[in-house]
């Protein structure tokens, strides 16, 4: 490593550059992401699929683009001046400053973000199907894959520590790649899986995982960001700021078009299209917004910590040095200091729910349901009147793709199917069933709520179609 900085710092100071010519004339840009990690898809995988930064840049540039499974061997290669731009999460993009911060030749700077989860939703736990794991704390003395230094491994050392355990000593975690970890788990090798968007999601959709951990719980946000060499940028402005500018059009386009994003992402990406809108849909886990929020920045500055602990030869980082958002600000425009305040997901799911009559609206309780054969999914005001919108499609005959609902406790959303479910027959009838997102949740309500008791998902469908029969009515 030491090496590869001291070899550009040369190359830097002779005045030569690091990026390799087309040969036919145009000079080409080396963008760096990770297609499978959907909370990046404004700063990757859909912006490459709209050609965005390409019609940005014009034909004097080509767009070289190089995809990885995480962020660390985007920062090597950034480290050795092969990659000019590059897409990773919260806890990498630490690693990736900590690594060029020494060399001016390799510093980089983070410059904008792709995706938010005030709460840490974007990182989760899973267990296999027929686990008798059921809390965080059952994992004491087994073995959790995560990739070392991801955002997963993270959350997964915050949580431990949470729950009273101690990471280093009372879990052995397994550094693996996501989808050779995601393997490991089928075949036992491991009994836990600590990962970021979109593998839990995708293994649990897949009924290869179940859910014993929602980094919701941490309530520390979570986000991912982009990158850029700080000697790439001042040499070439104009490419960041196409890049930038690329970027917030991409953002656009998902949030007017987030159906056909999706579809787009999936097919892409091999991802099932169900799961990559669990995380980038409407009131989706992940808020897409390239401003660079004052709560994101210091939750950076709060992960130090827990990277140091991991022991990934990590050193300590300025957060305030590292984030430049003078390029975004020009890319941006007047808007920028008032929506870089704003939380508020700029993708909201609204509409009439169609089963109970009213306005969904309410990212607290609205939910959304997606049958096959449509184009859009159907607004759900809350919990239950998604119940019963998905009990009068399958009596109809209907299939339902997936149907998302928000955890009552956090608001994460997760597939109404997968969620655990607890009737609470003090609350009013559009209120009575409530979703989380794993077991502890549940009985963490059902001990504080007399009279409240888990449910199996079909009891509670059950319930939504008797409910739907009483009334004379369902929705077409």
């Amino acid at each position: 490593m030491r090496k590869l900085i001291a070899a550009v710092a040369l190359l830097a100071a002779a005045g030569c550059s690091v990026s390799a010519g087309a040969g036919d004339g145009r000079r080409t840009v080396v963008v760096g992401y990770q297609s499978k990690t959907i909370n990046t898809v404004t700063a990757g995988t859909l912006l490459r699929g709209l050609g965005y930064l390409e019609k940005r840049l014009g034909d004097g540039y080509r767009v070289e683009w190089q995809d990885y499974d995480t962020g660390a061997p985007i920062t090597a290669k950034m480290v050795a001046g092969k990659i000019d731009i590059g897409s990773m999460g919260d806890y990498p993009l630490l690693i990736n400053a900590s690594r060029t911060q020494g060399v001016a030749a390799a510093r980089t700077e983070l410059v904008s973000v792709t995706g938010y989860n005030l709460r840490g939703g974007l990182n989760s736990v899973v267990v296999a199907p027929s686990s008798d794991v059921r809390t965080l704390a059952g994992l004491k003395g087994k073995k959790v894959s995560a990739s070392s230094g991801s955002a997963g491994h993270g959350t997964l050392v915050q949580a431990l520590e949470r729950a009273g355990l101690d990471p280093a000593t009372d879990v052995e975690v397994v550094n693996q790649q996501p989808p050779v970890g995601a393997s490991a788990l089928q075949s036992g090798n491991v009994q836990g899986y600590a990962q970021f968007v979109a593998w839990p999601g995708l293994l649990v959709f897949r009924d290869q995982a179940r859910l014993v951990y929602d980094g919701s719980a941490l309530d520390v946000p979570t986000f991912h960001g982009v990158v850029v060499r700080q000697a790439y940028a001042k040499e070439h402005p104009d490419v960041v700021q196409a890049f930038l500018q690329a970027q917030i059009d991409a953002t656009r386009y998902l949030h007017e078009h987030p159906v056909e994003a999706a579809e787009a992402v999936a097919e892409a990406t091999g991802l099932p299209a169900e799961v990559v809108y669990l995380y980038n849909g409407r009131d989706g886990i992940a808020s897409f917004d390239v401003t660079m929020k004052p709560r994101l920045l210091a939750a950076l500055d709060h992960d130090q910590k827990y990277l140091k602990s991991i022991g990934t030869d990590f050193a300590g980082v300025d957060v305030a040095r590292f984030a430049n958002d003078s390029y975004l600000r020009k890319a941006y425009g007047a808007s920028y200091d008032a929506d870089t305040a704003s939380t508020v997901n700029a993708a909201k799911i609204d509409g009439t729910d169609e089963a109970c009559g009213t306005a969904a609206g309410d990212p607290a309780k609205a939910g959304e349901v997606w049958l096959a054969g449509e184009d859009r999914l159907r607004p759900a005001a809350t919990p239950a009147c998604l119940l019963r919108q998905v009990a009068a499609a399958t009596s109809g005959g209907r299939t339902v793709r997936a149907a998302y609902v928000p955890d009552a406790a956090t608001g994460t959303h997760w597939f109404a199917d997968r969620s655990v479910w607890v009737r609470d027959p003090a609350a009013g009838e559009d209120e009575r069933f409530k979703p989380f997102t794993t077991q502890d949740g549940a009985q963490s309500y059902v001990k504080e709520h007399p009279g409240a008791e888990i449910v199996g998902y079909d009891e509670a469908l059950k319930a939504a179609a008797g409910q739907l029969k009483a009334a004379g009515g369902a929705s077409r």
